[in-house]
């Protein structure tokens, strides 16, 4: 698998040009006299050729550089920050720092973000993989000359190295529970599952699961709020005017799950006894709750942990794998469920 490719240069945009060296750096400085019909090929022939300044030119070399890029969807997020806590905690006491990009599950602004970070020469680039990515991205990606990790997301094996769990692994283990206790009326409460591709596939695996058992899952969701409780308390609102005799609702994380739990709990509907709530990724195990949710846990920490060291052993070119599938846990109050 190769890691590496060919670093553009000034002389490579020149040559694709027909100019000089020293017109190519005038131009992409903005500097100079130079014709409008010139500025034109020159800027032509250095998006052709995926042409990268190097922002630390003179400092740092490639293969000196000790800096990693991150793009994460959110750092206010504690899921990331947790990945991100495990990145760090790997990297640091090897002398490399991390440089933190929030891509907000915008693919023009994780385009921007991979660009920016690539032009300086990173000795790696970890991404979250439940984004949807753009054309221009792919293709910047393509191009690079350093090792890039996949975060967040081992259903789909992308780059050179992916660390996460499976989340249609983990929307079928939510089908399972419910079934399991005989549950039918059944319904799926989530935000912004077009930006959140992971959470769309956890979705339409619970979907797909209950309706091989003959179980039509009502989706309430929207694309214009937060991932927050704020947004699961108004969601599970408006599904409970919907479907009053509700018996089970997948969250699509625990903070969403939290909202729709607060709700319930001001209506006067028993959880679990009257209704079934699970969430997603076990970020709401630390905290103190009436009913204490039910919920799938991820090993956040040690997916960033993982990515990490599958950088380093990239880095001093290690024989290793090409993923690591997070285990799941389905934690039930007390009881916890590994898979």
């Amino acid at each position: 698998m190769s890691l590496r490719g060919k670093v553009i240069t000034l002389q490579d945009v020149a040559a694709r040009a027909g100019v000089s060296r020293m017109t190519v750096s005038k131009v992409l400085r903005g500097a100079g006299n130079i014709s409008a019909e010139t500025r034109r090929r020159v800027k032509q022939a250095a998006d052709e050729l995926g042409y990268l300044p190097n922002n630390l030119a003179g400092s740092l070399s490639s293969r000196k550089s000790r800096m990693v890029a991150v793009i994460i969807p959110s750092i206010s997020d504690i899921v990331f920050s947790e990945v991100l806590s495990g990145i760090n905690a790997t990297l640091r006491p090897r002398g490399l720092q991390t440089f933190i990009g929030e891509s907000l599950f915008e693919p023009e602004t994780e385009t921007e973000l991979i660009r920016a970070m690539l032009s300086f020469r990173p000795a790696g680039i970890l991404l979250n993989g439940g984004t949807a990515r753009s054309a221009d991205a792919e293709s910047l990606l393509a191009r690079r000359t350093c090792p890039a990790i996949q975060l967040w997301d081992c259903d789909r094996r992308a780059l050179d190295f992916s660390a996460g769990p499976s989340h249609e692994e983990a929307g079928r283990l939510v089908a399972g529970h419910f079934l399991e206790r005989g549950l039918r009326r059944i319904a799926y409460v989530g935000a912004e599952l077009k930006k959140d591709l992971c959470a769309g596939r956890r979705h339409l695996a619970l979907k797909s699961s209950l309706a091989a058992a003959g179980i039509d899952l009502l989706s309430v969701t929207c694309e214009d709020r937060p991932r927050q409780a704020v947004t699961g308390r108004f969601l599970t609102e408006e599904l409970m005017r919907m479907r009053p005799d509700v018996d089970a609702i997948h969250f699509l994380n625990d903070a969403m799950a939290l909202g729709g739990l607060s709700y319930l709990h001001e209506i006067g509907l028993a959880v679990p006894d009257r209704i079934s709530v699970v969430g997603f990724n076990g970020t709401s195990l630390a905290n103190a709750v009436r009913t204490r949710l039910t919920t799938v846990d991820v090993p956040r920490t040690e997916i960033g942990e993982k990515a990490a060291q599958a950088l380093l052993q990239m880095i001093t070119e290690a024989p290793m794998v090409d993923s690591w599938q997070a285990p799941l846990e389905l934690v039930q109050g007390n009881t916890t469920v590994a898979i």
